[in-house]
């Protein structure tokens, strides 16, 4: 029994001589927790970061220790221990931002910073703009505003969504076996007011995403309460008009309740008015309970409705039959709408445990308009088509969180378990006539899939190296019942895909951080085509690996640099436009990424973004190869001004030309447009104004190359389709703050 007591004694010497645990609770001047912080013990190499909860705990202190608590805008925090074995509180105070406060070294995730320094220095203005804070994507709009974006990332044409999994407040933006397109990402219900948060990772690397995350992931938090209460008013050119009110209906240290609402309206630059009509409304309501937990709840609605011009041959334009703002088929367009209801239940079990808990439904209905061939499959009554669907989305993730030491070794270990349930009634493609008349239906069916998955991962901070392991299981469930069949026909097919993921990260010194992050992702396939092949084509793998550098060579520098390989595996793509399934082989991505943040003074911030990308079809002969719209090079930057009450930025966009078919025989020419924006700010009173385009340049947003006919011609001719950018576009702001 002694020799027992002797080893229990020897086993924790260690810790009896390094000191206690300490736990404590990070807090702001309003009494709401601050997660992410950073917490230093500066007797040992000991460090910690605050949780969701605002909460954190360390080991090896002793009274008379001393701990500082950084936090990127926020000042620092010195807390002197002056006792132990009871939770301390740190109070932190907001600051204006500086880069030179940030350290490298401090964080593993410092894309999150990178995406922070962005969104304080060049807020977003439109919901259109919300996803081109992620440094490397590009967007395109050409169905009336009324859309989806078309997405570009990572030497990838992600179509609206196939490649990059979005999300809001944990609640999956994609839509899966949708009547456009697989992946369907249309954020617009997001107003851009309430964003508090961006993080976003690109690469299959990160165990808690799953479906789509390949060429990266996009999340977005909002916000939990709001600094004031606010009305906004903007009018600009082609009739354009948006109101935005917010209003804080519960704000204490326990209780925070808002409501916020957006209103937009214009005729945009075409010659056929766009008639485009959006509105939202968003609740959310956060609490801090006394079992040291926080529960919050959203709650929103988003409609939309519009007509759109199309995207026009560049045939037409060049023969004088229509202008750059014209159309061949006026009368498409369509209208949607999602209602959201997000659930989040977050509670520390004990100092070390902590368990996220999410719930979300989601009501969406969709109805499109489009003609890309006009009168090439019916010269008669035209190759207009209808694409429409009704969605029920329900879903939950449970994930524990168990912080911990071995030895000297500090360990983070994350478990899930999660649901998501898709059912589409009515998904139905069309030839139609001036969306009237319904001429016959291509497809027409109920998709149910369901995605049941769990994932682990951990990270093993050693110090200057951290190791993340982790892996998921996703488990899919496809059914298809074709309406249009002569007898009841019901389709299924199931998979299951295992995705290991292991990073690594070394801070060589507090400015230097290398990383190496390794791999394996995917994203699903249409239901309609997983249920007319073989189930091996279901779910096909991307394998991923970055490996790169973040730095800051001075003291307001930040650089972001890495090399990046992804290989997708063979697709079979459900083409929503046409109603048929084609094959896409293997392709390989390799490229570039470079980025740099610098404030020049106080109150002058650079920062730019240069991304290149080889991308190739492995299967296809050297001059048959390339993969259409994949972009090459693509570059954002610009400069931005806060300076007591004024704030201002001067913006760019590049995209250099890439091929649009695969033997690069068309291309897509590129564009450099330049955005400016300015407000004032006195008192309660902003004042401002947005313009686009600032030197009018003749760019085309969205291009394809497609094939088509006219009315009259004796044949088909393929050529660049495009929908045109906007041009010189003025719109003025006023705000009022209470």
């Amino acid at each position: 029994m002694k020799i027992k007591y002797a080893l229990l004694a020897f086993l924790l010497m260690p810790i009896l001589v390094s000191g206690q645990v300490l736990s404590g609770t990070i807090v702001d001047e309003t009494s709401s927790p601050v997660s992410g912080a950073y917490i230093v013990h500066l007797q040992s190499d000991h460090h910690a970061h605050s949780n969701e909860l605002g909460q954190f705990f360390l080991n090896g202190v002793s009274i008379g220790d001393t701990l500082q608590v950084l936090h990127l805008g926020y000042e620092t925090a010195i807390y002197p221990v002056e006792k132990l074995g009871e939770e301390i509180k740190i109070s932190l105070t907001e600051t204006i931002f500086q880069l030179d406060e940030i350290v490298i070294g401090q964080n593993s995730k410092n894309t999150s910073i990178i995406a922070a320094i962005d969104l304080t220095n060049t807020p977003v203005n439109s919901a259109q703009e919300v996803l081109r804070t992620v440094p490397g994507l590009f967007i395109g709009q050409h169905a009336g505003g009324g859309k989806a974006e078309q997405i570009f990332l990572r030497g990838f044409d992600i179509d609206h969504g196939t490649d990059v999994a979005i999300g809001v407040d944990g609640m999956p933006v994609n839509m899966v076996s949708h009547a456009h397109g697989q992946g369907y990402a249309d954020l617009h219900f997001l107003i851009p007011e309430t964003i508090e948060a961006v993080d976003f990772g690109k690469g299959p690397y990160y165990a808690d995403k799953g479906n789509f995350n390949t060429a990266g992931y996009v999340e977005f938090q909002t916000k939990e309460r709001l600094d004031n209460s606010q009305v906004t008013m903007e009018i600009g050119q082609f009739n354009s008009l948006r109101t935005f009110g917010a209003l804080n209906l519960v704000k204490s240290d326990k209780h925070n309740a808002y409501v916020a609402a957006e209103y937009i309206s214009t005729d945009g630059a075409f010659n056929a008015s766009q008639n485009f009509l959006r509105n939202n409304v968003m609740a959310k309501y956060t609490a801090q309970l006394g079992n040291q937990s926080k529960l919050s709840v959203l709650a929103s609605h988003f409609d939309s409705k519009w007509d759109a011009s199309g995207q026009i041959p560049q045939r037409a334009v060049d023969s004088g039959l229509i202008d750059r703002f014209g159309a061949i088929d006026s009368t498409e367009g369509g209208s949607t709408s999602r209602t959201n209801i997000a659930v989040s239940f977050n509670r520390n079990l004990n100092a070390n445990t902590l368990i996220k808990n999410r719930m979300y439904y989601s009501r969406y209905d969709f109805e499109l308009y489009s003609n890309f061939t006009f009168f090439l499959e019916d010269p008669e009554n035209g190759d207009q088509i209808r694409q429409r669907e009704v969605r029920d989305i329900l879903g939950f993730e449970s994930q524990l969180n168990y912080s911990t030491f071995l030895d000297n070794t500090s360990l983070l270990m994350r478990v899930a378990v999660g649901l998501r349930s898709d059912n589409v009634r009515d998904n139905e493609l069309s030839w139609t006539r001036n969306r009237r008349e319904t001429l016959r239906p291509v497809r027409l069916g109920e998709v149910d899939e369901q995605n049941i998955y769990a994932y682990a991962s951990a990270d093993f901070d050693f110090g200057d190296l951290l190791v993340q392991p982790g892996v998921r299981v996703d488990y899919f469930r496809f059914n298809y019942t074709d309406e249009l069949a002569t007898l009841y026909s019901n389709q299924s097919q199931d998979r299951t895909a295992v995705s290991p993921k292991l990073n690594f990260i070394y801070n060589l010194n507090q400015n230097t951080q290398l990383f190496l992050k390794t791999g394996i992702g995917f994203h699903s396939n249409d239901a309609r085509v997983i249920v007319q092949r073989e189930a091996d084509d279901i779910l096909p793998a991307a394998y991923g690996a970055d490996l790169g550098v973040i730095l800051k060579p001075f003291r307001r520098m930040v650089i972001n640099t890495s090399l990046w390989y992804l290989l997708s595996e063979q697709e079979f793509v459900y083409v929503g436009d046409a109603g048929i399934v084609e094959p896409s082989g293997e392709s390989r991505r390799l490229g570039v990424d470079f980025g740099l943040r610098y404030q020049l003074t106080d109150w002058l911030f650079l920062n730019g973004d240069v991304n290149y990308a080889y991308a190739r079809s492995v299967d296809e002969p050297e001059d048959a190869d390339r993969i259409p719209l994949a972009p090459t090079v693509t570059s954002t930057g610009g400069l931005s001004v806060r300076h007591k009450g004024f704030n201002g930025s001067l913006r760019f966009r590049y995209i250099a030309d890439r091929p649009a078919n695969e033997d690069n025989s068309i291309v897509a020419p590129g564009y450099f447009i330049t955005d400016l924006n300015a407000n004032y700010e006195w008192k309660n009173i902003s004042i401002g104004f947005i313009i686009e385009n600032l030197f009018d340049q003749e760019w085309n947003e969205t291009q394809f190359a497609t094939e088509s006919r006219l009315a009259n011609e004796p044949e088909s001719v393929e050529e660049i389709h495009f929908t045109p950018g906007v041009p010189f576009f003025f719109k003025g702001i006023i705000r009022y703050k209470f």
